[in-house]
């Protein structure tokens, strides 16, 4: 009986139904930790990059050497993203404006023009940055229910078992029950590392967007010093 109640005889004992819930899960599984390395590689990144370039940043460094610094130094980083966009916005204001623009479109204007491309960059940086996410969410709030529809029809299939057989003894009983049973711990265990993940990388998505948005204020003051509304 112990031989045949292990992990693996009970997977390759089940019925086919199960053995797709099981195969769901797994899969389920392996796309959730892809997405969870994948958003602690980018989301470390983004918090070095973010401390590194405010260093630069309020240090006293000329914005265009940091603009040119950009491309190698912080490639595809929410925070030097965001400044880019801002400052590409004035400099192109500041070049508009000394020029006559008499007879041209032009989008935006002044430090209006500036915000709202400070907007648009953020919202595009956290919009990447939270890519995914759902799927986490998703994950942590149906696998413990794919996994209980594997239980109950492993129950209900041993249930049939006995009717068929007649054999109410516990050597008979354990093996369906305990196949039904690996369904709801396969689903466990794809949802909890989902739920755990997708709660920790909510809460540095809040941080990380608190001091992105607190930058494009701060860069707004700096830059509204420096130019006529």
């Amino acid at each position: 009986m112990a031989e045949q109640l292990t992990v693996w005889s009970l997977i390759l004992g089940a019925g086919i139904v199960v053995k797709a819930v099981l195969l769901l899960l797994i899969f389920l599984s392996i796309m959730s930790w892809g997405v969870i390395f994948n958003k602690w590689r980018i989301y470390r990144k983004t918090k070095h990059d973010a401390e590194t370039f405010s260093t630069s940043f309020w240090g006293g460094s000329d914005m265009d050497t940091l603009l040119a610094g950009i491309p190698q130094q912080y490639k595809d980083s929410p925070l030097p993203n965001i400044f880019q966009s801002g400052y590409r916005e004035y400099m192109r204001h500041r070049r508009d404006s000394g020029n006559d623009r008499e007879g041209k479109i032009v989008a935006g204007g002044g430090l209006d023009g500036i915000r709202r491309a400070l907007d648009a960059a953020l919202s595009r940086e956290l919009e990447g940055l939270s890519r995914h996410l759902a799927f986490l969410a998703t994950v942590g709030s149906t696998s413990p229910f794919i996994g209980l529809f594997g239980t109950v029809w492993g129950i209900m299939n041993a249930f049939q078992s006995i009717a068929m057989t007649q054999n109410t003894s516990l050597a008979a009983v354990a093996p369906g029950i305990a196949e039904a049973l690996v369904a709801t711990a396969f689903g466990l265990v794809a949802a909890i590392p989902a739920v755990v993940a997708y709660n920790k990388f909510t809460s540095d998505l809040k941080r990380i967007a608190a001091g992105m948005e607190q930058f494009s204020s701060e860069f707004l003051n700096i830059i509204s010093r420096h130019i006529r509304s």
